[in-house]
């Protein structure tokens, strides 16, 4: 059964080693035959939650930005992929501000049951990733109907396009293509 997939990419660096995680999981979807879309938070202008909770009953943000369409994409997603890079031991601040804004999705009909990790850090400990997984963890526990499916992780690069040629790369590959 074919199932939309939404994988957003949180890094602000084209070609990052993130956004190479997540093209990989999107050929791996893709190649399963499923709907996929990749949204990169780069290009888009995304404000700061003002806690207004006028979203509870309204399913939309009073903001006017790009995260009420992303946040809407979401909404009508089977899988959710958020792709980032760890910095500080935590998700990147572009997808926590997008998490953040996401709050809309709370009270609605959300169809996203299995949501997955993809994140990469200079730091090559497994630990390192432990901060990120948390942070996206206490978005999805907001969520019944949802799991963390799977974190991806490559530690040990820094510089654009330094992922090219990791098994992690295949790992996110499988991962997509068993959706």
């Amino acid at each position: 059964m074919s199932k939309r997939v939404v994988i957003i990419s949180s890094s602000l660096r084209k070609n990052s080693n993130s956004e190479s995680l997540a093209t990989a999981f999107a050929q791996g979807a893709k190649a399963a035959g499923h709907a996929v879309e990749q949204i990169t938070l780069r290009d888009k202008v995304l404000g700061f939650c003002e806690g207004c909770f006028v979203c509870q009953k309204t399913l939309k943000c009073i903001i006017d930005d790009d995260a009420n369409d992303i946040v809407e994409k979401m909404k009508q997603a089977d899988v959710l992929v958020f792709a980032t890079p760890v910095y500080y031991y935590g998700m990147c601040g572009q997808l926590k501000t997008l998490l953040d804004r996401a709050n809309p999705l709370f009270p609605s009909d959300y169809r996203f049951r299995d949501v997955y990790l993809l994140a990469t850090a200079a730091e090559d400990e497994e630990t390192t990733v432990a901060g990120t997984r948390t942070g996206v963890q206490g978005w999805i526990e907001c969520f019944e109907k949802a799991q963390l499916k799977d974190t991806i992780f490559c530690g040990g690069v820094t510089e654009v396009g330094e992922i090219a040629g990791n098994p992690v790369l295949e790992t996110a590959l499988v991962a997509g293509k068993n959706i």
